[in-house]
């Protein structure tokens, strides 16, 4: 579960140089298109969202919350 966070957490950290190879139009990691560039955007909250799923960091937050309602309620 903390792998998947720790996972997800790069995902978001690395997103906004991401952002800038894009604008700026910089060749890096054999993204050598905007178009490359732009659908490594595109998939990049995939990517967050699939560290969580597989990790079970996604159940586990879910089952938290809800028994922490059941708590206060």
């Amino acid at each position: 579960v903390l792998l998947g966070w720790l996972a997800a957490a790069f995902f978001v950290a690395v997103f906004p140089g991401n952002v800038s190879q894009y604008l700026t139009r910089t060749d890096a990691f054999g993204l050598d298109t905007d178009r490359a560039r732009a659908v490594r955007l595109l998939f990049q909250p995939l990517l967050v969202l699939w560290a969580l799923w597989s990790t079970g960091a996604w159940r586990a937050w879910r089952r938290s919350r809800r028994d922490q309602s059941r708590r206060s309620a």
